[in-house]
């Protein structure tokens, strides 16, 4: 299957309509819908199956329409099942042990605003254990570096791909805290993805990096 010729402005339709459509609808059918008619945790598994499935249509239809070649598990090696474990570790030693904490005594508000989101966190951890270190990882793996990255790489080469694909996976994270840490964590698995070609390789970098920070602040024992 030959790929289709990606522009940088197609990119930003596939991003504004993603953040539309499996972020601010999810939000408003959980408000307004899910949390009238059923409580506390029934809710919030409410909002997480629609949440997968919604990303999960959008993946799917994004793939089809424009003949994405995406192959998750294309090119699986020891070598990148390492370099992706090792990723995930280099994130937290780096990011969880060393940027945040300097970064939350300079930007008090978005620390303020992370620390809230952990609380959230706390209520429900199974489901945002599922949510934030299974789906999380492969959706946004599968959007920005299997199909951002992948395509825009064909048309404008590497360098401005990673960079813009990098930005990209940063919109993601709106908390100011989180954005600086989201460029350094897209950087990264930006060179992995292009170092491998293995975007299984990426996921797993993703999520074992998101597991590891998750259990860190929620602790084992509540899950």
């Amino acid at each position: 299957m030959h790929q289709r010729v990606i522009s940088i402005k197609t990119t930003v339709r596939w991003m504004s309509a993603y953040l539309i459509i499996c972020g601010i609808i999810p939000a408003l059918l959980n408000e307004m819908l899910w949390k009238t008619i059923s409580n506390g945790s029934s809710a919030a598994w409410l909002h997480l199956f629609t949440l997968i499935a919604l990303n999960s249509i959008f993946i799917f239809v994004l793939i089809k329409k424009y003949q994405l070649n995406v192959g998750v598990f294309r090119r699986v090696s020891l070598n990148g099942v390492l370099l992706g474990c090792g990723s995930a570790i280099l994130f937290f030693l780096v990011l969880d042990k060393f940027l945040d904490p300097l970064l939350d005594r300079v930007f008090v508000a978005s620390a303020e605003e992370y620390r809230q989101t952990i609380a959230q966190l706390r209520r429900y951890p199974v489901i945002n254990f599922i949510r934030v270190c299974l789906m999380a990882p492969v959706v946004e793996e599968i959007l920005i570096r299997g199909c951002i990255l992948n395509s825009l790489q064909d048309k404008y080469g590497i360098a401005p791909a990673l960079l813009l694909s990098t930005f990209f996976f940063s919109v993601l994270h709106f908390n100011f805290v989180q954005t600086i840490s989201a460029l350094v964590c897209g950087l990264i698995l930006g060179l992995l993805y292009i170092k491998t070609g293995a975007l299984v390789s990426c996921i797993l970098a993703h999520s074992l990096y998101n597991i590891i920070s998750y259990l860190s602040v929620i602790g084992p024992v509540n899950l």
